[in-house]
Order: C-alpha cells, then structure tokens, then sequence
C-alpha cells in the first residue's frame, strides 16, 4: 500500500489538525507515514494543504502532487486541486461550502456536508473530522477500530476536554450515508 492524501481548504478549518490526525492512526498502526503541512501566510482565512502518505514501505518524498485521496473543504482548493487527483481518486467535498458537484467521471466523489453537520451536532469547528471519518469508512486507508489511540496524540493535554467531541465527529462522518 502506498496511499497519497491531501486534505486542503481555509486556514482555521483543521486542515492541518485533520491530516496530523491521520498520520499519527497510521503510525499507531505500524506503517509508514509522512506528513506535510502548507499554509499560507495569513493562516486563518488563508489558504492550507496538508500531504499526508501512509504506507507499507518506506515513504521516500512527502510531496502529494497527484493524491489517490483529496479532501476539500472550500471551492478554491477543489478548483485548484480536482485536476491533479489521479484517475480513480477518491474525492471527499464539504458540500455545505462548496456547491458545484466535479467536473471529472474517472474518480469517485463523496459529498458530505460537514460543516452543516457539525453545527446541528453542536461541535461547529469539527467539521474537518466529520470529513475524515467519511473518508477513512471508504478509503480504509487507518482502521477505525481503534481511533482514540490516534486522537490521543494529536488532542494535546491543554484541550482534553475535546477528545470525546473530535470522536463524535469521526463517528458521525463515518455513519454518514449520503
């Protein structure tokens, strides 16, 4: 296995947090992961990817240029990264934020309106792991079995009180059926 991830939309979104996230379940899991995280110099607002593989062997760049995985949470990055997606790409997309449905037929696209669905759950700002959960139920690129031991390395000490929300969230794009 040899998975190219990129996760892209506003700074502010958790798109750095979301991709963290993802590296360190694959890590938990014994495999071989990278993670690389871009933003833009105005972070919240700005623009922001996150490259993420996970792997059997050994990862040689941590570069994403063309992802088997592409989760996007606003219109600019799916403009921008659709075309790059390799022909049978799994697409995720916020459909509360981004309306057009993809140009491409030679992938598999996923809409799932995360950020509507956080705010009616009450966890506005997880938005992002909505969108992950979803991604990891058809992707099985981390198992789902254990995610708490993946959660636990990325939710710092200081915000231990948003574990359990950020477990909501996965579970709640994980069930999504849509």
């Amino acid at each position: 296995m040899y998975t190219q991830i990129l996760i892209a939309g506003f700074g502010g979104q958790g798109i750095l947090f979301a991709g963290k996230f993802l590296a360190y379940q694959g890590l938990m899991e014994g495999k071989e992961i990278s993670w690389l995280p871009s933003y833009g110099p105005e972070m919240r607002g700005g623009t922001a990817n996150c490259s993420v593989i996970v792997a059997d062997t050994p990862v040689g760049s941590p570069i994403v240029s063309n992802p088997d995985i592409l989760a996007v949470m606003n219109l600019p990055s799916l403009d921008k990264y659709e075309n790059e997606a390799v022909p049978g790409a799994k697409i995720f997309v916020d459909s509360t934020l981004i309306e057009r449905k993809l140009a491409r037929t030679d992938v598999t696209a996923y809409y799932i309106p995360a950020t509507g669905m956080a705010r009616e759950a009450g966890i506005p700002t997880l938005a992002n792991m909505i969108l992950i959960g979803k991604l990891i139920k058809e992707t099985g690129v981390v198992s789902f079995g254990d995610i708490r031991k993946g959660l636990e390395k990325v939710v710092s000490a200081r915000h231990a009180d948003l574990l359990e929300l950020n477990l909501k969230a996965l579970e709640a794009g994980y069930n999504y059926e849509g």
